[in-house]
């Protein structure tokens, strides 16, 4: 059963209501995100402590210094911190994402014709607002266990420099006391106690104008790159078209939607190093970045999202074009002799 998997698909209304369609869904969706998350994490951890440095407290100078620098102060699984999160939310995420995707796309094809460059882009804006859901409180609690260590970097520094300054250099500085990092069930709680439901969205409209734009880029992107690969019409496209067609358009999704990254990353940062801007919206963000930073700073930590997204998003069109979900699901449905 390929249960639309496939842009191109054309499935009667019986099979799209399939019972196994769903659950295949979030088992593919699983699969494909539990893998790509384990892949791209540490990378993932570069592009979050790259976009929060500010000009004057600049403690990383690329991704590979930023990984080696987190190696040196908090190990190999430090550049894990926050995977917990990602990997127990990206299950629905990307089943949301893909479902949605297909759904409208099938309700805009009803009427039998090929989906227009414009109704794909529609099916892809529908399919990134339902996906916030999740990615809003996801993404907020899992910037604040990967910039936990940048921070506590930072005041080690300062702490350390400010007793060496008192002190003349003439004896070796105290060791800084090792600053307590909560874990995500931690600040879950802290969050719902002290700003309700509302503070585990915060950053809802920058979630918004990040996935939205990223959706109407890359599935359409995706469609017709795919499309292009196909051997014949109405036959699947081989496995290596569908990794590279969503490679290829998950990376020029991500970087076309960098600057709304930066400023969601910033603004669902509630913990601040010493002597960083804090903001009071989108556009006061946007503003005091540009004129503090400049313009090149809206691109910081681009090509680390490129390449998170690229293989993340050309596992997803893997696993759910092989349609490994169907599979599992039919061996398990299948009757015992």
């Amino acid at each position: 059963m390929f249960c639309l998997g496939s842009p191109q698909a054309v499935l009667s209304e019986e099979e799209f209501c399939a019972p196994l369609c769903l659950p295949a869904k979030l088992i593919n969706g699983g699969i494909a995100g539990l893998i790509g998350v384990t892949c791209v994490f540490p990378i993932d951890l570069a592009k979050t402590r790259l976009q929060n440095q500010q000009n004057g407290q600049r403690m990383y100078t690329s991704m590979s210094d930023c990984l080696v620098k987190t190696i040196r102060s908090e190990g190999y699984f430090g550049m894990y911190r926050g995977a917990a999160v990602n990997l127990t939310l990206v299950t629905p995420e990307k089943a949301i994402k893909l479902a949605a995707n297909d759904f409208f796309r099938y309700q805009l094809s009803k009427d039998g014709q090929k989906l227009t460059l414009l109704k794909e882009m529609l099916a892809g804006c529908g399919a990134g607002t339902c996906q916030v859901i999740v990615t809003t409180p996801m993404e907020m609690l899992k910037i604040q266990l990967q910039d936990a260590g940048r921070i506590a970097a930072q005041k080690k520094i300062l702490a350390t420099q400010a007793q060496l300054s008192t002190q003349g250099g003439a004896q070796p500085p105290a060791e800084a006391p090792a600053v307590a990092r909560p874990t995500a069930t931690q600040l879950a709680r802290d969050l719902l106690q002290s700003r309700g439901l509302a503070g585990l969205y915060k950053g809802l409209g920058a979630t918004l104008l990040r996935d939205v734009p990223f959706s109407i880029v890359y599935f359409p992107l995706f469609a017709n790159l795919n499309q292009m690969g196909q051997p014949a019409s109405g036959e699947k496209s081989p496995f290596y078209v569908s990794f590279l067609a969503g490679c290829v358009a998950g990376s020029a999704a991500a970087v076309a939607v960098n600057p709304c990254d930066v400023v969601k990353t910033r603004l669902q940062s509630l913990q601040r190093g010493v002597n960083e801007d804090t903001y009071s919206g989108f556009l006061d963000c946007a503003r005091k970045i540009l004129r503090h930073e400049g313009p090149s700073a809206f691109l910081k930590g681009a090509y680390c999202r490129a390449l998170v997204i690229a293989p993340l998003f050309g596992i997803a069109q893997v696993v759910y074009f092989l349609g490994i979900g169907e599979t599992l699901l039919g061996l398990l449905q299948r009757p015992q002799p």
